[in-house]
This record gives structure tokens, C-alpha cells and sequence, in this order.
């Protein structure tokens, strides 16, 4: 997969926003447009792609191999966070689908292993099988490419019975992620309004603005997926008082490059990647003032947490914004807990 540095990430969920739109205008995908040909899940079980995974549901669908060192476990990981927010319709009306594009190295072992990373309820399928029957999937879904680096870095949402397809990119704003895939079913439309942006500006209810608080930007867009700050560990390790327990010049050489750190057989990155088997924090472009913006932010936000640990249990304010809603999810730096 191409590596992108952050800002482009916001930009692909633009032109998602404004390229996106019905999968395949004026048709109806269903039985006769996908192969039903079998699959293998994460679990070795063997199943067919339509009638057992697409047939009468709404679905989510992404695409993925367990090697990708870049952005395949954050587009995992932000999926995660999507469905946090549908457990009440996950496994039941909404399910998710993730499919390999290098069947011929992704074994029912390796998906699991990969799946088990980052989730482990029900509702959400990952997929290999033969070669030729996961290219033709994939084919139908917009990925011709049969090298796997270069699939597509987005997700497609569909309803079977309606006959609805859509893209949408996984770097969009969560809260919107979450509405395009409600938005799926007619029965909670008739209810509720989904906004038609897939972007919500870069800023937040409480006026934060890029400008004004730049690491706290990057960390709700790129990092919170796969950490806390404060909450405890989730698909990697929670990182408050990361900045006082790392040393300043590790942490800016991890976000900024921990592939190189990886190579150079860093002894305090070998034992997080043995703690937190199964996915690894990968280069996601960050600059050195990224790298600095974060760090400040980690530190102010533990402190923030600090202070408030120290008061009395009854002065305590419990506010109903983006961290409570998310758990408080941190940055994209490991740190022991």
C-alpha cells in the first residue's frame, strides 16, 4: 500500500466525500453481480462470499493483508472504532467484512491473528481463499490490482436487500463513518438525518482548531484508533505519562519512523511488539514538528488527568464530549503502562 504522509490521509476522506456516492450508479449489486464462490474465515471455516456473507445484510467492507506495514492496521484499527459505536446492530443488521488481497500468503492463521489484534466479538468476518476466487471479489469491488500494495485505501458500505452501494474512506470523521453505515438501513432513515459530509471541519464543539491545538488534531484523527491515554490498553498500549517515561528523542524517532527503530532492533520496540503481537505501529508520515506536536499534547493530557485524579471524587466534572465518548483514546506512541 502507498505510504501517505498525514495530511494526506484528510484529504483522501475529502475526495472520498466528493468522488464517493453510490458504488455503481444506475445498477443493483446482489446475487448475479458478486461470485459465490467459497471462502475461508479467520476461524478455517469455509462459507460462501454472497450467500453467507452479503445475502440480506448490511454490510462493511475492507480490504487488508496481514504483511502491510503501513496503513492497513490503521484503517483496521479506525473501523474498530466504528464499530464501538453499532454494537447495538453489530452481528445483527450490520456486519463487517474484510477481505485479503494477498490470498496467496494470508492463511486462516494469519487473518485470525491479524483479526484477534483488534477485535473479537461477532459480526466481523476476515476472509482469504483461493487466488483467483479472492481477485474476482475483489475485482467486483473496485480492486483490479493484483499486487497487493497497490489496493484501494477505502471501504465500501452496502445493503443487499435495498440495493444501496457506496464508498466512503475510513480516515473520515468517525461520527460520520458511523451515520453512512446507519444510513444503510432504511428503517432507522426513517428516524434520523445522516449529514451528507464525510468530513466534519478541523475543529470541534469546543472550538479546538488545528491551528490551536495541532497534536490533539493528529492524535483524534491518526492515533486514537489504536491507543488511550488514561483508560488502559487497547490495540496498543495506553500512553499516559508516555512522555515521562520514554525519553524525549525515542518518542519523536518512533512516530516519525518506527519501521527504521524496527530495523535497528530497538530492545524497548521489540518488547512492545511482544506485548502487542499481531499488529504493529506503522510509518505514517509524520514530521518532526507532527513528532513534537503530539508529544506536547501527551504531556499536557496527562497532566490534565493528573490534576484531575487528585481532586476530590466530588469536584470532578464528567463531560459528555469526543474523549468521554471514545474513552479518552491517546496518540499512536507505545509506552508501558
Amino acid at each position: 500500500m502507498k505510504r501517505w504522509p498525514v495530511a494526506m490521509l484528510t484529504v483522501a476522506a475529502v475526495l472520498s466525500a466528493l468522488c464517493g456516492g453510490a458504488a455503481t450508479a444506475g445498477s443493483r449489486w446482489g446475487k448475479d453481480y458478486f461470485p459465490n464462490v467459497e471462502v475461508v474465515t479467520q476461524n478455517g471455516e469455509r462459507v460462501r462470499f454472497y450467500d453467507d456473507l452479503i445475502k440480506g445484510k448490511i454490510v462493511l467492507i475492507s480490504f487488508i493483508f496481514t504483511s502491510c506495514t503501513d496503513l492497513c492496521p490503521l484503517t483496521t484499527a479506525r473501523i474498530t472504532q466504528v464499530v464501538d459505536r453499532i454494537q447495538d446492530q453489530i452481528g445483527k443488521t450490520i456486519f463487517v467484512v474484510s477481505i485479503t488481497v494477498d490470498p496467496e500468503n494470508d492463511t486462516p492463521e494469519k487473518m485470525k491473528a491479524f483479526a484477534d489484534a483488534f477485535y473479537k466479538g461477532p459480526g466481523w468476518t476476515f476472509i482469504t481463499g483461493k487466488p483467483d476466487d479472492i481477485r474476482a471479489i475483489n475485482a467486483k469491488l473496485g480492486n483490479k490490482s493484483d499486487v497487493a500494495t497497490d489496493h484501494r485505501n477505502e471501504i465500501v458500505l452496502g445493503n443487499d436487500n435495498t440495493g444501496e452501494w457506496a464508498r466512503n474512506s475510513p480516515f473520515a470523521d468517525i461520527e460520520n463513518v458511523e451515520l453512512a453505515v446507519r444510513d444503510m438501513d432504511p428503517a432507522w432513515r426513517e428516524g434520523h438525518f445522516a449529514p451528507m459530509a464525510a468530513l466534519a471541519p478541523a475543529t470541534d464543539h469546543q472550538g479546538l482548531t488545528l491551528d490551536r491545538e495541532p497534536g490533539q488534531v493528529l492524535f483524534k484523527k491518526i492515533c486514537a484508533p489504536c491507543h488511550t491515554v488514561g483508560v488502559g490498553d487497547r490495540i496498543g498500549p495506553d500512553l499516559l505519562d508516555v512522555t515521562v517515561k520514554r525519553d524525549q528523542e525515542w518518542l519523536k524517532r518512533m512516530i516519525m519512523n518506527p519501521v527504521r527503530l524496527r530495523a535497528e532492533k530497538d530492545p524497548t520496540l521489540a518488547e512492545l511488539d511482544a506485548r502487542f503481537q499481531g499488529v504493529r505501529m506503522p510509518n505514517l508520515g509524520m514530521s518532526a514538528s507532527d513528532a513534537t506536536d503530539l508529544i506536547s499534547y501527551l504531556a499536557t493530557k496527562s497532566a490534565e488527568i493528573a490534576d484531575l485524579r487528585a481532586q476530590p471524587e466530588a469536584t470532578h466534572v464528567h463531560r459528555h464530549d469526543d474523549a468521554a465518548e471514545n474513552h479518552d483514546h491517546g496518540g499512536m506512541v507505545p509506552s508501558n503502562p
